[in-house]
């Protein structure tokens, strides 16, 4: 009976000691050590949002970025500086990527609360969610306890961030390769019922595919000219009817061939995921259900956990 027990304590200890090594994230990570955290980001995030509205959709394309270069690790805050080269520049990320200074400004309301606590990893993840909420989505519980790279990888933000010119096949690959499904891309793509986007990325689509509403088509080039760099950075929103609320229209949208983007309209041209986007498209409550758990899963890759990586103290630089 000893000699049991013995061997149980042992299990008991080499999962705790296995779990701890896998860096299980946890909604009540910051429990004790900073209890105001969520209600400090959340304040901050409305304030921003009360400023610039469209920045809710900014913060979750952020935190997207984030994970899918070297996992949630907030490397894509980090600024170039001096030999260091960060993500910032990566073409997915240049003149694109916003809301940096927000995120600067939760850090520092919370470095007043918490010094040298909370991760500028897991203000990201939080903003993200709060961003989502407050345009009119779903809320959830964030896993916390991530910790903060001090590297980046240019070359990996250029490789691994999907482009708006992938086919259906191409993106599927690029979530597996994260350990998405093509249910989880399907899902997350659903973020695109926010924001806008730059004239650049969906030029070839409204010129050049066939898979598009004339009508659509037609009012999309209206502020889009077709040679390059003309109008470039002119923006369009994703979902036309309702772009800075998060609904369900995205799908809809789909349907109706009216996807900005030509890696938007692959979800829905004949292939595995027209069911799904048919079932997103009318029904708010399992699109809902399935983008919090695809965000959930998405959140937690490849975390840098207990020892590893560190709390930076300003997000754009490693401490030194």
């Amino acid at each position: 009976m000893a000699s049991s027990c013995r061997t149980c304590h042992c299990l008991i200890a080499l999962l705790l000691l296995s779990s701890a090594a896998h860096g299980q994230l946890s909604p009540s990570f910051y429990a004790t050590s900073c209890p105001l955290l969520e209600l400090t980001v959340r304040a901050t995030m409305i304030a921003a949002l009360l400023a610039k509205r469209r920045m809710g959709a900014s913060l979750l394309r952020l935190h997207f970025h984030d994970c899918f270069v070297q996992g949630c690790d907030g490397s894509i805050l980090l600024d170039d500086v001096g030999s260091f080269i960060g993500e910032k520049t990566a073409f997915p990320n240049v003149n694109s990527v916003r809301g940096y200074e927000v995120i600067d400004r939760i850090k520092a309301n919370v470095e007043l609360l918490c010094p040298s606590v909370v991760s500028c990893a897991d203000i990201v993840a939080l903003a993200a969610r709060d961003g989502t909420f407050l345009l009119g989505g779903p809320s959830w519980a964030v896993p916390l306890g991530r910790r903060d790279s001090t590297t980046a990888s240019l070359a990996e933000a250029n490789a691994d961030l999907p482009g708006p010119t992938l086919n259906l096949d191409q993106l599927i690959r690029a979530f597996d390769k994260k350990q998405l499904t093509p249910r989880d891309l399907t899902a997350l793509s659903g973020a695109h019922t926010i924001g806008f986007s730059q004239c650049q990325f969906f030029r070839g689509h409204i010129y050049n595919d066939t898979n598009i509403d004339p009508a659509f088509a037609a009012l999309r080039r209206q502020t889009c000219a077709a040679a390059a760099p003309a109008g470039d950075s002119n923006l369009a929103p994703f979902d036309a009817q309702t772009q800075l609320v998060f609904d369900n229209a995205y799908y809809r949208n789909l349907v109706a061939q009216r996807g900005l983007l030509h890696s938007d309209q692959e979800l829905f041209n004949g292939a595995s995921q027209d069911a799904l986007v048919r079932q997103y498209g009318s029904n708010p409550a399992l699109f809902a259900a399935d983008f919090v758990a695809a965000m959930i899963k998405m959140g937690n890759i490849a975390p840098l956990t207990g020892s590893s990586g560190q709390i930076r103290r300003n997000c754009r630089v490693v401490n030194s």
